[in-house]
């Protein structure tokens, strides 16, 4: 019986390599296998639990397609990543013009908030010139408010509800920006494309960009404004999608507050 039984469990387990489900079996008196992927009776008994979520009914997966800051998808409806490297084939566009007298009055404070959430300032100044070109009384019609257009469920989700308020909406935005960074491990176009799709979004297409050409164009964007002012310059495979390595962001030194982590 113990020969049988070992025999059953290897066999479980060169078949749940192959299949990774819920497996089950017994032998009968005949010393006959019999395996199946359900409990048919109560002589089959589990021997090989499935490592795959069910994703078929994943309302909440389902339900991360439309485009907006702000979309939500719990770590553990997470997709794995794909095995194959990305071709993401963004278009070449030249970095957004904005008021440079207008970019002068919130440079200060952009700066300081990105100093404080360990963000690099050129990034924040080209998430704010796509955004809103400085403009802090910016409204979008889908609701987005203020320089970093953070849509009201976003600023709640960060503990932020004065979005009209500008140093309150840019550290909405960077909270939302330190999130992202560490989802996507600092996958710069991923961050990016999340920020204006949201990340169930960015995860329902396996980590990749959004096929959405709002989202597209916004990722194209930051990146040029970002590559102009002298943040990193990012491969030319993501434009023509030669899979080549992914550019990830600049995170500074340091270490957040007490009081910044735990807002985080």
């Amino acid at each position: 019986m113990r020969f049988i039984t070992v025999f059953l469990a290897w066999l479980a387990c060169c078949a749940s390599n192959s299949v990774h489900a819920d497996l089950y079996g017994f032998v009968d008196e005949q010393g006959q296998v019999h395996l199946a992927n359900r409990q048919l009776d109560e002589r089959y008994q589990l021997y090989q639990k499935s490592m795959l979520p069910a994703v078929s009914s994943n309302a909440a997966l389902d339900d991360a397609t439309t485009p907006g800051l702000g979309a939500t998808l719990s770590s553990d409806n997470r997709l794995p990543a794909p095995a194959t490297p990305r071709t993401d084939g963004l278009k070449s566009v030249n970095a957004p013009t904005y008021n440079p007298r207008l970019a002068a009055q919130y440079k200060h404070l952009i700066d300081q908030t990105a100093r404080e959430f360990k963000l690099d300032a050129n990034l924040l100044h080209s998430i704010v010139t796509v955004e809103s070109g400085y403009n802090p009384q910016a409204l979008s019609p889908k609701g987005a408010v203020g320089l970093m257009q953070v849509i009201p469920a976003t600023g709640e989700r960060f503990g932020v509800t004065e979005l009209s308020d500008p140093r309150q909406n840019l550290r909405a935005g960077a909270r939302y920006l330190r999130f992202l960074l560490s989802q996507f491990n600092n996958d710069l176009p991923l961050v990016i494309a999340a920020y204006n799709a949201g990340e169930g979004a960015v995860q329902k297409y396996r980590n990749t960009i959004p096929p959405y050409e709002e989202t597209r164009d916004y990722v194209a964007k930051v990146l040029a404004s970002y590559q102009k002012r002298g943040g990193l310059a990012y491969p030319d495979g993501l434009r023509s999608g030669a899979g080549k390595p992914r550019v990830r962001a600049v995170i500074l030194p340091g270490t957040l507050s007490a009081s910044t982590a735990s807002a985080l």
